[in-house]
């Protein structure tokens, strides 16, 4: 089987069953209980998909997207008016967004995944301590 230089993307969404994804070029749909078993899902589905083609996907030929209303309903725990606060943003207008009420200018978009990743690195160095 030859590698691929495709790059399939899939858009994540949260059910009442947990998650599913599809992709948005290709006849690929899947889902699972968590997010772990729904890219397991993903990937098994889009190899068998390639398969009569001979072409053998590998898992960064994979990339799942999440709408940011999605985002803040998975990732509860992050605070929408915190991260306005964060990044220098109007909390009304993230809140907006967050509720698909509006959709972010692409330079707004970017300006909230920096500031959820720079969240994310901090949180990633930070040892919890429990006794």
């Amino acid at each position: 089987m030859e590698s691929t230089n495709k790059i399939i993307k899939l858009i994540v969404e949260k059910t009442d069953t947990g998650y599913s994804a599809y992709a948005i070029d290709y006849p690929i749909f899947t889902t699972g209980l968590t997010i772990t078993d729904m890219q397991n899902s993903a990937f098994e589905a889009a190899n068998l998909y390639f398969e009569e083609e001979k072409v053998k996907l590998v898992r960064e030929d994979l990339k799942f997207e999440i709408d940011f209303q999605q985002f803040f309903k998975y990732y509860n725990v992050m605070n929408a008016k915190f991260l306005a606060l964060r990044i220098g943003m109007n909390p009304t207008l993230l809140s907006q967004y967050v509720n698909g009420k509006k959709k972010p200018s692409e330079a707004q978009a970017e300006k909230i995944i920096q500031g959820i990743n720079q969240i994310g690195n901090e949180l990633s160095e930070i040892n919890l301590i429990y006794r």
